[in-house]
């Protein structure tokens, strides 16, 4: 079967310690993206992910909530350690287990007319597994894991080594401000979304945090607004939740700049509770038109 988007990343252990509890929680790029997938529309939509049997639970209530996923096998899960100290600006990050890489042989029997790469680690995915998949497809990707790998357990920042040659074949990239400037030395979005263009990326999407995001095709930039949030509950996994938005609506035939708006409002909507994405395709559209009327 070919399915029209297909989300292909690692569902996480993650394990949060403060001065007050230790939490253990789901996470990673694939459980935030299909969790947003699944308040909007599953159908035509698969996840693939890789993990421990000992976190098949985790998949079991995906599954129950109407979406195809294909777990391939792994002897751990990857797990992330955060430790907070009593300035929650401050954290250490460590990966205690990491899940076997994806291969090419895992994937062959994968087909979609996009997929979307949610890379946490610089290792997930190899060239030749980029060049694989460009090959069946688009191809989407959050570069936020290739400018990270593991030493002693520690999560350390890189640059991504192979970037000139694996943009060639990523036909939409994300990243948010920090990121564009590691891949491109560019402290402007505007000069970074060129550069990134110019190494062969078509869509180009740089998330600004409160400025909003820019959106670059075939020469022409896209400003999507940031929506107003009366408070923020949790940040986690709003990358994925944009992304989720925008191919969501890309999909379906929505210009750029609608689809761009869509995910940040999307975005806006999930800041304001813990967890994943919770809300409704109209609370999205509600907010966006809210905004608009207000402009």
């Amino acid at each position: 079967m070919k399915y029209d988007l297909c989300c292909i990343g690692y569902i996480t252990l993650d394990k949060v310690v403060t001065p007050q509890k230790t939490v253990h929680m789901p996470g990673g790029t694939s459980f935030y993206f299909a969790h947003a997938i699944k308040h909007l529309s599953t159908e035509g939509f698969q996840l693939v992910t890789a993990l421990a049997d000992s976190e098949m639970p985790v998949v079991d209530d995906l599954r129950t909530d109407g979406i195809e996923v294909k777990v391939l096998p792994s002897i751990h899960s990857i797990c992330f350690e955060n430790i907070y100290g009593e300035d929650t600006n401050e954290r250490k990050q460590r990966v205690t287990a990491k899940a076997d890489p994806f291969t090419i042989e895992g994937l062959q029997d994968v087909n979609a007319r996009i997929f979307h790469l949610g890379s946490l680690l610089a290792d997930d995915f190899s060239l030749d597994v980029i060049k694989y998949l460009a090959g069946k497809g688009l191809l989407s990707l959050d570069v936020q894991g290739y400018l990270r790998e593991v030493q002693n357990e520690e999560v350390l920042a890189v640059d991504w080594a192979e970037k000139e040659e694996a943009l060639k074949y990523i036909h939409i990239l994300k990243a948010n401000e920090h990121e564009m400037e590691v891949l491109t030395q560019c402290s402007d979005p505007y000069d970074a979304a060129v550069k990134l263009a110019d190494w062969g990326v078509k869509e180009v999407l740089l998330t600004l945090g409160d400025k909003g995001s820019l959106i670059y095709v075939d020469e022409r930039f896209y400003e999507i607004p940031a929506y107003p949030v009366e408070n923020v509950a949790d940040a986690t996994g709003c990358g994925d939740t944009y992304m989720a938005g925008y191919l969501y609506m890309r999909k379906r035939g929505a210009s750029y700049q609608e689809a761009g708006c869509f995910a940040a409002a999307m975005c806006s909507v999930k800041l304001q509770s813990y967890g994943p994405f919770g809300g409704t395709e109209e609370d999205v559209h509600s907010l966006i038109k809210k905004e608009n009327a207000v402009i």
